[in-house]
């Protein structure tokens, strides 16, 4: 059991003169854990001086970032990561105190709208007419095209507040929609301009139920009928106009380029466009952490400073 008054005497010895002892409290502090955050925010108010505050602030950073390290590792450990998971602990990167349930409840909200407007005997298109006529007429959701590369659009919360985003944070939240109303929709990691696939309708990996919040959808079976491109709108294209694209940026197409990727690509690709946002904004720090989370899920951590090629803002293409 902590002591309060313990933790009180420790905060205070950051600022001693004697920089082994004030090395010796931060890591006494920092093996705390989450534990201590509580004690430490209800004094950084009391600190008078400024650099023992940006102290405080640091350890407390360091546990939260410590702790999500961990949790981004349970995740990308399980069978089957969940991508709306995956999305949060992004998100945790900078509010560590993320409401989950909050983020849930906005997604079943656009999804219950949906589902009053849909009837299972609809063809995909009609399906698409009337999941882009929900998400985008009346919930009013549309790409960021004022702030295209803030670290803001990479965080779902923001998005979903906003009603904007880049392309993979619309197409992110489009697809996690969808996949609760059994629609087969899945992410599709093309370079420069993350697009959706609606697959085939498999019922081996559909259950029945409408209110199920956890589909058995798998991106790896049935054949892609077309594909979404949720930062205009929603609008569908056929596998010919995504192989123009890739002609137009001079990319070589591959055959991953026009299928589902898996929730792990996804969270990389948001974790890649928040380290673009992050060196363009110069904060050489966050950069850094963000390649610590990546490294977590599989990237190397060599050529972490090398450039990124970013999302397309162009939308004529698709």
């Amino acid at each position: 059991m902590l002591n309060e008054r313990e933790v009180i005497s420790l905060i205070a010895l950051l600022d001693d003169e004697d920089l082994e002892v004030a090395e010796h409290v931060e890591q006494k502090l920092l093996s705390l854990g989450t534990d201590v955050i509580s004690f430490l925010e209800n004094e950084w108010g009391a600190i008078k001086n400024i650099e023992q505050q940006k102290k405080v602030e640091n350890i407390i950073h360091r546990i939260h970032f410590t702790n999500l390290l961990n949790e981004l590792r349970e995740w990308s450990h399980e069978a089957e990561p969940d991508l709306l998971e995956g999305i949060i602990l992004v998100s945790k990167y900078r509010y560590p105190d993320i409401d989950k349930q909050k983020i849930l409840n906005e997604i079943d909200k656009i999804r219950l709208d949906i589902w009053l407007e849909l009837h299972y005997d609809l063809t995909a298109y009609e399906k698409i007419r009337v999941l882009n006529h929900v998400f985008y007429q009346i919930h009013g959701f549309q790409g960021n095209t004022d702030n295209y590369h803030d670290p803001s659009n990479s965080f779902i919360n923001n998005a979903l507040e906003s009603k904007k985003g880049n392309p993979i944070m619309l197409a992110i939240i489009y697809m996690l929609v969808a996949q609760r109303l059994q629609i087969p929709i899945f992410g599709v990691n093309l370079p420069q301009h993350f697009v959706l696939a609606y697959k085939e309708e498999n019922t081996q990996h559909l259950t029945t139920d409408p209110f199920n919040t956890k589909p058995k959808l798998d991106y790896r079976f049935g054949k892609v009928l077309f594909y979404i491109n949720a930062f205009n709108k929603g609008a569908v294209f056929s596998k010919a106009n995504l192989e123009q694209f890739l002609i137009q940026i001079k990319i070589e197409p591959k055959y991953e380029f026009f299928e589902a990727c898996s929730n792990t690509d996804i969270v990389k690709r948001v974790l890649r466009n928040l380290v673009i946002a992050y060196k363009q904004n110069n904060k050489l720090n966050n950069v850094s952490e963000v390649h610590e989370m990546l490294a977590i899920l599989g990237e190397p951590l060599l050529n972490k400073f090398e450039d990124t090629t970013p999302e397309n803002e162009n939308e004529e293409e698709l």
